[in-house]
């Protein structure tokens, strides 16, 4: 059962997450965006705000908060911008939440706390030249000298990879394994930036997310104890596809906040904008996309926390996760380019947010599995060809070991 009234929790970080993001973000955020400038002291303004680690237990140093929380503070995100949302996707969903259903006590000690405080940020390593949707194609490998794991490789489209400090790194650790395309031969390492061998670049030129930082990391015979391996050996890949669905859930509930963005400005534009004597907001045309926009933010927000609500209970989520995912990114590719249209040529200027919203709006139906891969998963769950034989639980009461148990077979 999915109660839809949010408790006075809820509400409150709702409103803080939505006050500090007008305030501090939205004023700023065309300059930003023009000179594609990454603002690391917004990560420590979310990082006062116990925003990055919201929903991470306590006792690990985070706000203590569920799923919904996470949710809320995704939305509120993004419907400034994509760039503070993607922060939370890949630091807390991909890497922090990873760390705390996976990680040992020493791990979690060591990197999960000042994560979970915003003392340090973190990233995820999966994506490659060449692999990404095809994850058992990278190129990655790890080789054992005595109590050390020496690992190369090298990662592409890492979001935050030029000013993280901690980072989640898949690669292979069985080449006869790899040569099989079995994934039972890749594992799943932490790694710093101080570490010998370690490079990182940012990529410049990007059609949106402007304001954040997407770039690449090399390793070159980096070198990093047998303890800081997460999970155990040939579990690298469960973890990835855990981790992934973490993101998947913090993206739908982003590009909501993207699709709540293009309605208010259109309604803001359409009640001002006069044509042909009247607002247009009287055209029945502009009423239409109008009106879309608000059934396409209602469905995404609806569809978001049916997932969390089910992450929070401990339940089978893949599939929810997934289509919220889906819908939610390509309704807000929809939205945006709607918006322009209300618009008209000033949606074409940037003058206007809403051009800013299309061009950030599009790396979601790429990443976290792209709308391809989504539309190919929930058709084979429909069919009865995809099923999910446990949970996937992250959250208290829930323990790491219980956690690691859960995950789906592939």
């Amino acid at each position: 059962m999915i109660d839809f009234e949010l408790t006075e929790d809820h509400k409150a970080i709702r409103q803080t997450v939505r006050d500090f993001a007008q305030k501090e973000v939205a004023p700023r955020i065309k300059e930003l965006d023009e000179k594609q400038h990454f603002d690391r002291s917004i990560l420590d303004k979310m990082g006062e705000l116990n925003l990055l680690g919201v929903c991470i237990p306590e006792e690990y140093g985070g706000a203590g908060f569920d799923y919904i929380a996470l949710g809320l503070v995704c939305e509120e995100l993004e419907a400034v911008d994509t760039f503070m949302r993607v922060v939370m996707s890949v630091h807390t969903g991909l890497n922090s939440l990873t760390l705390y259903s996976w990680g040992t006590a020493e791990q979690k000690r060591k990197y999960l706390v000042p994560q979970a405080k915003g003392e340090k940020i973190a990233t995820y390593g999966l994506t490659e030249p060449g692999a990404g949707s095809d994850v058992v194609g990278s190129r990655s490998t790890a080789r054992r000298e005595g109590d050390e794991w020496v690992l190369s490789g090298e990662k592409m489209w890492i979001s935050l990879a030029d000013v993280a400090d901690n980072f989640l790194f898949f690669c292979w650790t069985d080449e006869e394994k790899r040569k099989k395309r079995d994934h039972t031969g890749m594992s799943c390492f932490i790694i710093e930036r101080a570490m010998p061998g370690f490079t990182s670049g940012t990529i410049h030129g990007k059609m949106g997310i402007r304001a954040g930082n997407t770039g690449y990391f090399s390793l070159q015979d980096v070198r990093v104890p047998q303890e800081n391996m997460v999970g155990e050996e040939g579990e690298g890949f469960k973890i990835a596809m855990f981790a992934l669905e973490q993101g998947r859930y913090t993206v739908a509930a982003g590009a909501t906040g993207l699709i709540r963005a293009s309605r208010d400005a259109s309604v803001a534009y359409a009640n001002t904008r006069e044509t042909f004597g009247t607002k247009i907001a009287n055209h029945q045309l502009v009423k239409q996309k109008i009106a879309e926009m608000e059934a396409d933010y209602q469905m995404s927000h609806l569809l978001w926390l049916r997932a969390g609500a089910l992450k929070n209970a401990g339940q089978m989520n893949g599939k929810e996760t997934s289509l919220a995912k889906w819908q939610a990114t390509v309704r807000s590719e929809r939205a945006a380019s709607m918006a322009i249209e209300v618009h008209g040529a000033n949606g074409y200027s940037n003058d206007y947010p809403v051009e800013r919203y299309l061009r950030n709006c599009k790396a979601a139906v790429i990443y976290e599995g792209t709308r391809d891969i989504h539309t190919l998963m929930q058709a084979d769950w429909a069919l009865g060809l995809k099923k999910e034989k446990h949970a996937r639980r992250t959250l208290p009461p829930y323990t790491p070991a219980e956690s690691r148990e859960a995950v789906a077979a592939d």
